[in-house]
């Protein structure tokens, strides 16, 4: 098949270890899921012709936490064995328990940290929870120094005035980077199905002098940026796209799709076996009842990357991420 809907190729793929979380994060509501359910060893196994075939290079296990799995480290075991590499996306809650298996049995690991101590404490709205994640990054250093670890804030109503607070903070603690991106409210993804009122969205996007705060703190950041030769890892073109994003919101710009090709390159498997083409698109198929490559290049998956037009979907138009491989 000539189609350039269909893979040949998937470099990235993201697995969702366990579906819940141990944080009470106020822009997710993961946390809210009733029971618990996890990907096994054997779901991984049963997939693992699929992953070879498919060139996968890189699995990020995201969440809900992947350090409450039950044993995730078989699953980073079985593909690292395979040449890919794996890194964890984290709170942070578990990290310093687990630094010995992480730091010999992962290759990386991205931490949610979104503003100095106290703030980064009533977002996660967990006592501590910056000590903590603080203490895991320690502790991983400890079992193998320079490890990769990088930082991520989610921008939101709590955080929009402290980027370069949340960079230093970021510093502090020893993380080797820290990207931003905008608070997704509008989407069905982290477990809101029925997406948000309007009233919860509120509470975490920001009204117009908020907006205009944070436009005014992304260009003092910007300003501040040789400063931090690279750790923050964002363009100043794409800084500014995470004030955009909450302007859109308010309606006081068009909404503008990032560049990404996110649905072509990667997919997302949840923790009960649900595939998607990325965080925010509606499932293509479930590894429970196929394969891997069955759903990536079945008729659902084929017929959706056809169709797309990132420029256009609106979907695609109020993304707060961006992937983009070559």
């Amino acid at each position: 098949m000539n189609d350039a809907s269909f893979i040949r190729s998937l470099p990235i793929l993201i697995l969702n270890p366990h579906s819940h979380c141990n944080c009470r994060c106020v822009m997710c509501d993961i946390w809210r899921a009733g029971g618990t359910r996890e990907l096994g060893i054997e779901d991984l196994e049963r997939q693992t012709s699929d992953i070879e075939t498919l060139g996968v290079r890189q699995v990020v296990f995201s969440g809900g936490e992947p350090l409450m799995h039950s044993d995730l480290f078989a699953l980073s075991d079985h593909v690292r064995k395979r040449g890919i590499s794996t890194t964890v996306l984290t709170a942070g809650l578990l990290l310093e328990e687990n630094a010995p298996s992480v730091a010999r049995r992962t290759d990386a690991v991205i931490v949610s940290l979104d503003g100095p101590p106290q703030v980064h404490d009533q977002i996660r709205r967990v006592p501590g929870a910056f000590q903590r994640l603080a203490g895991g990054i320690k502790a991983l250093y400890a079992e193998r120094s320079g490890f990769p670890v990088g930082a991520r804030c989610t921008v939101q109503r709590r955080n929009h005035a402290l980027l370069r607070k949340t960079a230093e903070a970021a510093r502090d603690v020893g993380v080797q980077s820290i990207s931003f991106l905008a608070a997704d409210v509008t989407s069905t993804a982290f477990n809101r199905p029925a997406g948000w009122s309007a009233a919860r969205q509120s509470e975490v996007s920001l009204d117009e002098r908020e907006a205009g705060e944070l436009a005014e703190e992304i260009e003092r950041l910007i300003e501040d940026l040789p400063g931090y030769a690279g750790f923050v890892l964002e363009t100043p073109e794409k800084l500014r796209r995470i004030g955009l994003h909450f302007r859109a919101h308010l309606g006081q710009a068009d909404p503008v799709s990032p560049r990404c090709n996110a649905p072509w390159v990667s997919a997302v498997v949840e923790a009960d076996g649900t595939v998607r083409p990325c965080f925010f698109h509606r499932a293509i198929g479930n590894t429970r009842r196929q394969t891997l490559a069955e759903v990536i290049n079945g008729p659902l998956a084929v017929e959706f990357r056809r169709t797309l037009d990132v420029s256009r979907d609106p979907v695609c138009r109020r993304c707060v991420c961006s992937l983009f491989r070559k």
